[in-house]
């Protein structure tokens, strides 16, 4: 590692990203049927973490595509966010948590908006940048969803839905 000092985006990654996988091993613990899915998805997350670290723009590519991706997913596409706060209400309202699988659903779409924020305010500091950085923005993203694709293709392909209505969250 270059640089031993952390600063508040090293922090909000690491947070973000360790949420998250906490979050995956746990929505695994829940669903058994999607525990690979979640294995290889956490990946991303150690890759974000680890090039991130190293103050890797690659790393923080991946954290904005991969987070982005999710982030943007469970709030206009699923109803996996909403779902996850209305549990929330009704366990404030009555102490009752009758679905902690969709309650976890909070702290995911909050642990991603932290990787994504830290990866940004992490990149925005590197001391050079280039017009290519779009491109590998763009190329990253690219890849990160496509492998999201493979990923669910491979062994959850009942989610592959969700690509199409990325384009168009209003559609059925």
């Amino acid at each position: 590692m270059r640089d031993r000092n952390w600063g508040a985006p090293e922090w909000l990654i690491v947070v973000g990203a360790s949420i998250f996988i906490v979050v995956l091993a746990v929505s695994a613990y829940f669903e058994a049927d999607i525990r690979w899915l979640h294995f290889f998805q956490a990946w991303m997350y150690i890759a974000t973490i680890a090039l991130s670290l190293r103050r890797n723009r690659w790393g923080y590519f991946i954290g904005i595509s991969a987070a982005g991706f999710w982030a943007y997913a469970n709030l206009f596409v699923t109803t996996f966010f909403v779902n996850g706060l209305h549990e929330l209400t009704r366990w404030m309202a009555t102490g009752h948590l009758a679905r902690p699988d969709q309650l976890i659903a909070v702290p995911a779409w909050f642990s991603n908006v932290l990787v994504v924020i830290g990866c940004a305010w992490a990149y925005s500091r590197l001391p050079t940048k280039s017009m290519a950085d779009g491109g590998k923005v763009l190329l990253t993203f690219a890849v990160t969803s496509g492998f999201f694709a493979l990923d669910m293709a491979l062994f959850q392909p009942r989610y592959l839905g969700i690509f199409p209505r990325l384009l168009h969250p209003h559609l059925p």
